[in-house]
């Protein structure tokens, strides 16, 4: 085969299974290495500093998108529409890389420029190098996600399972060696540019082999794909600035009206709330890019499928989150974090929404109607900020978790009618899922109560990890949410998945 016959190939993708199960792997990934350089973080650093390294995420996290201008996102759906020809997916990549750059570097410079002054409005003059660390963060991060969301574009979670991983290893190795060394909050910080730099050497290595070094190549003629880029990124840019800005905005509220220990205590189990939404963000990269108009006939059934099971699981997770809440941040967080557990328990609204929001957001994205998404993610930043405003003054830190949760649960509501309108989802037949999820959230959380709430010792620990999920399935089984043909099919996948292992142990 000719140069030119291997560079118009297309680029085969892998099945939706296989996605989603490199994609979970990845957030298991990143879950477990960032739950424990949270739980290290907090115990090795001061309450104080703590706080300082949480507000210069939340500083850094704020420039984000701005570094971004929403070229990743609008990269991957033009992906996904040309993934037939290697060729002109390498030419959107080199477009999007020149944007990517000219961004990246602006606004992370500036950051990087202004960390000075944005420590002294805070009154935090160790915030300043913190802050600078993570300005260098940022623009690693930045080309590391474009990379990455390609990868998912052409249906190869794999090879984003590979940068994703070395990412969280390299940030977790080089914030601990540098905090061990006595460097703190600043130590925290650029560890995690370590961690994203490492994230983006490789990625540049897969993106190479995957497509060529046209993909990356940045100098000379563009390839004609930058106006296209540009237009659909920019609503993706207002979108994902204000869901940005959603998710921050606790943070510096709190910052603002209470203290850096505070933001700390509010920060701690907000963060680690995150790895809960992973299973919705692995059926999201399955399933979103078959969703594109360029693919002819969406997968809707998919999609519906999707929903359905996560109904099912964060109302499992749920239920654990509402009544071992005090456990759970004992275990994770230490002694004197008993607000954060206030915090944790008033999350469960937001937990719970979490998990459909990778479905129906990449969904939406795909489908080119990122422009429909705008006056959504405005308004939930504004009633967030509205309510954080009205209660932090007046309950503290718990009334930036009730915010989260109301402005949230509207947000993912307006993208799910955005879903269904685009592609009539038949959100009836979803009604009886809720509610045999929610019998079974019930019966798992009485087991949990049992057990007892605060203080659990080892073997209830053990106890409630297998009664509680136990208790939940039989519940969920036997109102017949799952038919014996699903459950058939399940059994078989999983027998016939065991015995390729067995079969490749025993060669």
């Amino acid at each position: 085969m000719t140069g030119t016959d291997i560079n118009a190939a297309p680029l085969r993708g892998d099945t939706i299974a296989r996605n989603a199960g490199f994609a979970l792997a990845a957030q298991i990934v990143t879950a477990t290495l960032t739950a424990g350089l949270t739980v290290f973080l907090v115990r090795s650093l001061s309450t104080s500093a703590y706080g300082l390294f949480a507000l210069a995420l939340a500083v850094g996290s704020l420039v984000l998108q701005p570094a971004d201008l929403g070229i990743s996102q609008s990269t991957a759906r033009f992906i996904a529409e040309r993934r037939s020809s290697r060729d002109a997916v390498a030419g959107v990549l080199a477009d999007a890389l020149r944007l990517k750059l000219v961004a990246g570097a602006v606004i992370s410079g500036a950051l990087f420029a202004l960390a000075g002054p944005i420590a002294d409005a805070y009154g935090e003059t160790g915030l300043a190098w913190p802050i600078r660390g993570i300005a260098i963060a940022v623009f690693a991060q930045g080309l590391m996600t474009l990379w990455g969301t390609a990868f998912v574009a052409l249906q190869r979670v794999s090879l984003n399972l590979r940068i994703v991983a070395s990412e969280s290893l390299a940030e977790t190795g080089g914030t601990v060696a540098l905090v061990l060394l006595g460097t703190g909050a600043t130590g925290a910080a650029f560890g995690r540019a370590i961690g994203y730099g490492c994230g983006a050497a490789i990625a540049v290595v897969l993106i190479a082999r995957l497509v060529g070094r046209r993909g990356l190549r940045v100098l000379g003629a563009g390839e004609g794909n930058v106006r296209r880029i540009a237009g659909y990124a920019g609503a993706l840019m207002i979108v994902d600035g204000a869901f940005t800005a959603f998710a921050q905005v606790d943070a510096l509220i709190i910052g603002a009206y209470l203290s850096a220990a505070s933001v700390g205590l509010f920060q701690a189990p907000y963060r680690l709330t995150s790895v809960l939404a992973y299973p919705g963000l692995a059926l999201g990269t399955a399933v979103a890019p078959r969703l594109s108009p360029a693919r002819g006939q969406a997968d809707v059934g998919a999609l519906r499928r999707s929903l359905r099971y996560l109904i099912v699981l964060q109302a499992a997770i749920v239920a654990g989150v509402l009544v071992w809440a005090e456990p759970i941040i004992a275990l994770a967080l230490g002694g004197g974090h008993t607000e954060s557990a206030h915090v944790l328990r008033a999350l469960a609204p937001y937990i719970f929404a979490a998990g459909f929001a990778p479905v129906l957001t990449l969904g939406v994205n795909y489908l080119g109607e990122a422009r429909r998404r705008v006056p959504i993610a405005i308004a939930t930043v504004l009633i967030n900020v509205g309510i954080d405003l009205l209660l932090i003054p007046r309950i503290g830190i718990v009334g930036g978790a009730i915010g989260t949760d109301v402005a949230f649960s509207l947000y993912v509501a307006a993208h799910l009618w955005i879903a269904n309108d685009m592609l009539v989802i038949g959100l009836r037949s979803l009604v009886p899922t809720v509610l045999r999820s929610a019998l079974g959230a019930a019966v798992a959380a009485a087991v949990l109560l049992a057990l007892g709430t605060s203080d659990i010792n080892a073997g209830e620990w053990v106890a409630g990890a297998v009664l509680a999920p136990a208790a939940f399935a039989t519940a969920v089984l036997a109102t017949g949410e799952f038919s014996r043909a699903e459950l058939k099919t399940a059994r078989g996948a999983i027998g016939a998945r065991l015995g390729r292992r067995r079969s490749g142990d025993g060669g």
